[in-house]
């Protein structure tokens, strides 16, 4: 499969994060990368924008002149990320298709609020096939499970969707935007969420979250934009295989949550880290469940690439 497919290069990818776990109205870092949100509203400090332990992103890139719009997650509860698209003014009828990083609530939970602001049936809908895995939960103890809220098939397609269920790589929007599918496991050091179980016919087993992906854009002479929702793949298995299908071998963005947080992924959070400094980004924007602990480590090691990211921020990388 390497290089095979081949991904359209973007004059412009513009990010717009309508959750994430962090928000700070009195951030002063605009820029021609980053856009923070104005917490002004009729000229008054009234405009609230919310933050979550989740992850919603409008995706917009802009090929020979033309803009398509993918929506990707939907955010933890059921209104967080919508309040904040009606709060950001954003057009969600602009929004042509939906894609789904995995099948946990914090990715999952606003789903029926935005698809219901976009208003257009028959959207195509791009999930891995075991997001529909149930029971699934986190064991916490033998006599501890807390389970995540069962996701359906018929409870998309209840809401007018198209659902597109693809293991492999698939190209959207005309190219302009790669799913990047089921994602292989080669590091030596991510080993995926070992508290992580589902049943199967009545028998437990680990979950390897093998649902886990990112979508993919490539702006023109400056490489791939890598955005995740968890990573639980491993954020350096992601990019890799990234590179690997599209055959572009500079990256010019790492983005999204790297799951990097709690005991037993905070010893990897140094090696992660130089990995991804050996595959150099322009820049590196950890997300949601990257952790407190993560985030402040990869701003130490590499400051001038890092990017604090927080719910309405709207990134730009552009040719």
């Amino acid at each position: 499969m390497k290089g095979d497919i081949h991904i359209r290069e973007a004059e412009k990818v513009e990010i717009l994060t309508l959750q994430d776990n962090y928000v700070d109205i009195t951030v002063t870092d605009n820029n021609a990368v980053i856009s923070r949100a104005t917490p002004l509203k009729a000229g008054e400090i009234r405009n609230s924008v919310t933050a979550e332990h989740g992850y919603s992103a409008v995706v917009r890139t802009t090929v020979e002149g033309r803009t398509r719009t993918l929506l990707f997650d939907f955010g933890f509860s059921e209104g967080g990320a919508a309040y904040n698209a009606k709060v950001l003014g954003v057009d969600m009828s602009e929004i042509e298709v939906l894609a789904l990083s995995h099948g946990h609530s914090d990715h999952l939970g606003g789903f029926e609020q935005l698809v219901e602001m976009i208003g257009r049936k028959g959207m195509e809908f791009y999930i891995h096939p075991a997001v529909y895995k149930a029971p699934r939960y986190l064991k916490v103890g033998e006599q501890r499970k807390i389970y995540f809220p069962k996701f359906t098939r018929e409870m998309a397609e209840k809401t007018g969707v198209t659902v597109v269920e693809s293991s492999p790589p698939r190209l959207l929007l005309d190219g302009a935007v790669l799913f990047l599918g089921e994602i292989p496991r080669r590091t030596d050091f991510e080993k995926g969420f070992p508290i992580a179980h589902f049943q199967e016919e009545g028998v437990e087993k680990w979950d390897p979250i093998e649902d886990d992906t990112s979508v993919v854009m490539n702006v023109k002479g400056k490489g791939l934009v890598v955005l995740s929702g968890c990573a639980h793949s491993g954020i350096v298995n992601t990019v890799q295989y990234a590179r690997e299908v599209t055959g572009v071998d500079q990256v010019h963005v790492v983005m999204g949550g790297f799951h990097l947080s709690g005991p037993a992924f905070e010893p990897i959070i140094g090696r992660t880290t130089e990995e991804l400094k050996k595959i150099n980004p322009a820049y590196v924007v950890p997300t949601h469940c990257t952790g407190r602990k993560a985030i402040m480590h990869m701003e130490r090691e590499m400051p001038e690439q890092f990017i604090l990211n927080m719910s309405g921020t709207k990134l730009t990388f552009a040719a």
